[in-house]
């Protein structure tokens, strides 16, 4: 996101909802990694009353890339979890895909079957954007979910992390930290997803903007594909170029496993760490204290748990009760959260397995 989203919000499904979120969302495309298991909140009844309460019945096709990557696996499992908490609710999910050409005959079908509501997680915003569009020409909303398509003709509402404030949470604590510390001109490092892509580049922005209040810099910075074996590959080339190393932001936890591998097999442990996402294997790694991971800013999978109860409100002609408006907003940006071990065991339960 270019704007930083207010970080005041309402409740929605266990994720914030930002106060200034009716504004246009980030594209995000996080690429795969090894196979992993998801983990998810337990299938529980959704509460009576209010919207919650049962209403016409509705099916909702979902369609989202393969699961093998810990964030798209939890991404599956929640939407799934969420929508057997509705008896009003018929979850019609296609068969998950990297395949561009694959998923958009999937969307087809889900047209085809005359959905009352479409959540859609594309592997690319782009090339899905006509399918979309297909969708929403049709009559069926669709909740582009995370990965946004470029023509807001093609979505009825947006949902999804702030990459921008994913930055600036992560430059927040290592600015603050190292100015406690009193440390000057500090060697701080940046170990990035895929570099060419929007969300990563949005990320860089905020952290090199939070650093900026502080009046430190990014002295190097190096993309690792999201990929266990890059993020050993690139923390390993890294601490070998930088014999003293002050902090270092990993933006994704998944590859971070890799980055803290390659961190116990070099023996280095004279800087702190910061992670991104929030995956329940950095949250215990912060919580045992046992290693240079201190924290780690969420872009929570959460947001697919939000995006089925989206698709219901709409499906059914319902807003949001917490709002005095009478529809769902067109665009809801999920605030970026700062966790360390002061608070770990509250977002615990919500972290995804690497």
């Amino acid at each position: 996101m270019a704007e930083n989203v207010a970080r005041r919000g309402f409740l929605l499904g266990g994720a914030v909802i930002g106060a200034g979120a009716l504004v246009a969302g980030c594209t995000s495309n996080e690429p795969a990694a090894a196979p992993v298991a998801a983990s998810a909140p337990a299938a529980a009844p959704a509460p009576t009353g209010g919207n919650e309460a049962p209403g016409t019945k509705v099916v909702i096709g979902f369609s989202a890339p393969a699961a093998d990557h810990g964030w798209i696996a939890a991404i599956a499992k929640n939407a799934e979890t969420e929508a057997k908490k509705y008896s009003d609710v018929e979850f019609k999910p296609v068969e998950p895909t990297n395949d561009i050409n694959a998923q958009i005959s999937a969307v087809e079908s889900l047209i085809a079957a005359k959905v009352a509501a479409l959540v859609i997680l594309p592997n690319d915003g782009q090339q899905l954007n006509q399918i979309a569009r297909q969708a929403s020409d049709a009559g069926i909303p669709v909740i582009n979910l995370d990965r946004v398509f470029p023509d807001k003709l093609s979505y009825r509402t947006w949902i999804g992390g702030d990459n921008y404030g994913m930055g600036v949470a992560a430059g927040t604590y290592i600015g603050n930290k190292l100015k406690e510390k009193g440390v000057a001109n500090p060697v701080i490092l940046e170990i990035q997803g895929i570099a060419t892509l929007p969300l990563t580049q949005d990320r860089s922005k905020g952290f090199e903007d939070a650093l900026k209040t502080f009046g430190f810099t990014v002295t190097a910075k190096q993309d690792a594909q999201f990929t266990v074996e890059s993020g050993t590959k690139v923390a390993s080339n890294l601490m070998q170029a930088h014999k003293k190393i002050d902090a270092i932001w990993n933006h994704d936890d998944d590859q971070g496993i890799g980055v803290l591998a390659a961190i116990k097999e070099a023996n280095r442990s004279e800087f702190f760490m910061v992670g991104g996402a929030g995956s329940a294997n950095a949250m215990r790694d912060i919580q045992a204290g046992n290693s240079v991971l201190e924290a780690t800013v969420t872009y929570s999978p959460t947001m697919a748990s939000s995006a089925i109860k989206l698709a219901r409100l709409i499906a059914q002609g319902k807003g949001m009760s917490d709002l005095v408006e009478n529809q769902v907003p067109q665009s809801i940006t999920l605030a970026s959260e700062t966790i360390t071990k002061d608070n770990v065991d509250k977002y615990l339960p919500l972290g995804f397995e690497s």
